[in-house]
């Protein structure tokens, strides 16, 4: 695909017939935002060593604590920046040296590092599987230190984050491998699958395939047809909804989260390709997944809400930019799969929504967070601290299918 070097702000012709998906216009707008985001984040290279937090305008937060999860993301961004043509080789080298010298702390990795030792030495089974999907996106590249990290973090999973009894990814663990608490949660469970199938598309392994099956099958084959397709996110050391968990008001907030169903339900039809298309109730349940998330979400000024109750009231009504972003990848798989003009319309809303408050035409990236009126705000996030989710929100929808996203991309390079 070739750029068209005056991509326009607007998403696309509002009264276009037919699905935006199909629209060479509304493709190369995709495909010029994702090229302004990965020459935006560009600017994050720390030269002593791993990646800096940006502000609105791409200069440098001088935070010197670089997190786990912030520095795999880069990793895996810029794997797909590298496949569809952009360029990436040099960024991914970059994260992936920073892995190996600054998050690296024994056995496992630490969720902070500052320079080139640990200082969060915390280690988080969300941080771990960030490092499979970073690994594993490294070595689609050709990275020559990936398979050995996708090999290494394997054992670590298996060996300290791995439940069998219910086939889920559990505690997360002090320096010393003693588990932090007893709590146990669908985020790091959600992001398992989604390192897990990225480990299967790179190496083939079926145990990959096989135990997000099983991370799928608790959570949306059991838990959201209890709950009225809303995903509980919080549960005790044997696995039991804690409904009333209230806890860090970023990664363990009270209630549930749509934007999570919404990524839920993207990895579940990806799984679901994977898995050759069987003959099963797969594509409903994501339907439904989607369905309950917007209904419940969607703010009556727009975006969606953080959190919800398990009556679909709104609890956190902070709008952010990852669940948009994560609204439309889930949209754009619904649309590849069956052509319903219900999928169309909430796919032009969200993408619209986006383009008017959350990207930056002017700087590149986008605004993670937004106030009552709607306006960029860092009430909650700093900066633009985050590629990952907006980049994929560009990127899924120009890929042919549901799953091997990172493989079948078009080429997006200007020229």
């Amino acid at each position: 695909m070739i750029l068209r070097k005056s991509a326009k702000p607007a998403p696309g012709d509002p009264e276009a017939p037919g699905f935006w998906l199909d629209d060479e216009a509304h493709r190369s707008w995709l495909a010029a935002d994702a090229v302004r985001q990965f020459d935006f984040f560009r600017k994050a290279m720390r030269p002593e060593g791993g990646f800096f937090s940006l502000d609105w305008k791409g200069k440098p937060r001088r935070d010197p604590l670089q997190e786990l999860h912030c520095t795999t993301r880069m990793i895996h961004s810029y794997a797909l920046a590298e496949l569809c043509g952009a360029g990436g080789a040099e960024i991914v080298g970059h994260g992936m040296e920073y892995l190996a010298q600054g998050h690296r702390d024994g056995e496992g990795w630490a969720w902070g590092a500052e320079g080139s030792a640990p200082t969060d030495r915390r280690r988080m089974g969300y941080g771990h599987v960030f490092v499979l999907l970073a690994a594993s996106s490294a070595h689609l590249i050709g990275h020559p230190d990936a398979a050995q990290v996708i090999n290494e973090v394997t054992e670590v999973l298996w060996e300290h984050f791995w439940e069998d009894d219910p086939g889920l990814i559990g505690a997360d663990f002090g320096p010393d491998w003693q588990p932090l608490d007893g709590y146990r949660g669908m985020n790091a469970n959600m992001h398992g699958v989604e390192a897990l199938l990225a480990a299967y598309e790179a190496t083939g392994w079926e145990i990959y395939l096989n135990r997000a099956g099983n991370i799928l099958w608790f959570f949306l084959g059991q838990m959201a047809p209890q709950y009225g397709w809303r995903i509980p996110e919080h549960y005790d050391a044997d696995w039991t909804v804690d409904i009333a968990h209230d806890g860090d008001p970023m990664f363990r907030p009270a209630g549930t989260t749509p934007g999570h169903s919404l990524e839920f339900a993207r990895l579940l039809l990806q799984h679901w390709e994977l898995a050759g298309r069987p003959e099963n109730d797969v594509p409903a349940t994501a339907r439904a997944l989607v369905e309950r998330a917007l209904a419940d979400g969607w703010a009556e000024e727009g975006g969606l809400h953080y959190t919800v109750g398990f009556d679909g009231a709104p609890l956190l009504t902070d709008r952010y930019w990852w669940p948009v972003s994560e609204g439309i990848g889930a949209l754009a798989s619904l649309i590849k799969l069956e052509r319903q003009e219900a999928d169309e319309v909430w796919y032009r809303r969200l993408w619209t929504f986006a383009s008017d408050h959350h990207i930056d035409h002017k700087n590149g990236g986008w605004y993670p967070g937004l106030d009552a009126k709607g306006k960029p705000t860092e009430s909650q996030f700093k900066g633009k601290p985050d590629i990952y989710h907006a980049l994929q929100a560009t990127l899924y929808p120009l890929a042919p299918g549901l799953s091997r996203q990172g493989t079948s991309l078009p080429l997006i390079t200007g020229g």
